[in-house]
């Protein structure tokens, strides 16, 4: 539960988040951030490890509240709304982080498709549209969706994630249009490649670890490294606080330099250059 992130103290107290998918990886980082700089925050996740992650930031003094359930489901998204406005009356913030990685082309099924839109753009609409009138209520708030690199590029059998988060990137300019007049920014960030479960997994199905792998996948980052959950939650922090008033309907690369880089990455391997 440590981070060497640098906090601004009580930068959100008084203000209440919720955090979609926020057990584990990437989600559990901006819980304990958030809570760190003084919000409490109601977080869902879709297995019990939620269970273990709050027992643990609740031992720590944190103020969290966790919501087990599946972000497909409809029911799921009022069920996590509903439970932040009965335990803390009001809602500041929302961070829609919860994903499904169906990775799959030309095989993928019409369920793995609505699997893959459901958890994510449309479940992302579902809880906007929800916390709409609770942040008016309040005078205004923040959404900050999570998208990917994924969403600016081809990759190899990856139909389904890469649409799907390419569509989080155009719900959130249309977010963003429709929300303002409530008071409310709506904003992403696209991450590079991040330790967190599913790329472990990557790693131990191509055998190894984060010591054999960070330097291989680093040579398609600029920083030559692969980052960190915490280095994703900062910059979802600075998208909700006041210090981006006025940003809105952007997204924010958090990729080590990934999408600013050509095929040859880091020049490290030998690369055959054209000719005239």
């Amino acid at each position: 539960m440590s981070s060497t992130r640098k906090f601004v103290p009580n930068r959100f107290a008084g203000k209440v988040a919720i955090v979609t998918g926020g057990s584990s990886g990437i989600g559990r980082s901006i819980v304990e951030e958030l809570c760190r700089e003084g919000a409490r925050v109601a977080f869902s996740g879709i297995s019990e490890i939620g269970i273990t992650t709050a027992r643990e930031f609740s031992e720590a003094g944190y103020d969290v509240h966790f919501i087990q359930g599946d972000m497909e489901e409809e029911s799921t998204c009022h069920k996590v709304v509903d439970a932040a406005l009965a335990r803390y009356g009001k809602i500041n913030y929302l961070v829609n982080n919860a994903f499904s990685f169906t990775a799959k082309g030309r095989d993928a099924t019409r369920k793995e498709w609505q699997r893959s839109m459901m958890v994510g753009p449309v479940g992302y609409a579902t809880m906007g549209a929800l916390v709409a009138e609770p942040m008016r209520a309040v005078g205004g708030g923040a959404i900050v969706n999570t998208s990917s690199i994924s969403a600016f590029i081809a990759q190899p059998n990856r139909w389904t994630y890469n649409a799907a988060k390419g569509a989080v990137l155009n719900l959130t300019r249309c977010m963003a249009l429709d929300l303002a007049p409530l008071g409310i920014r709506v904003n992403s960030i696209s991450p590079g490649w991040i330790w967190t479960r599913e790329v472990l997994k990557a790693a131990a199905i191509d055998g190894g670890g984060r010591e054999k792998w960070d330097p291989i996948w680093g040579e398609y980052h600029m920083l030559a490294r692969c980052g960190e959950p915490v280095e994703c939650a900062g910059p979802v922090l600075f998208l909700l606080s006041d210090d981006a008033s006025f940003i809105t309907g952007t997204d924010l690369a958090v990729d080590g330099g990934y999408c600013g880089m050509g095929p040859e990455g880091l020049g490290r391997t030998t690369v055959i250059a054209g000719s005239d």
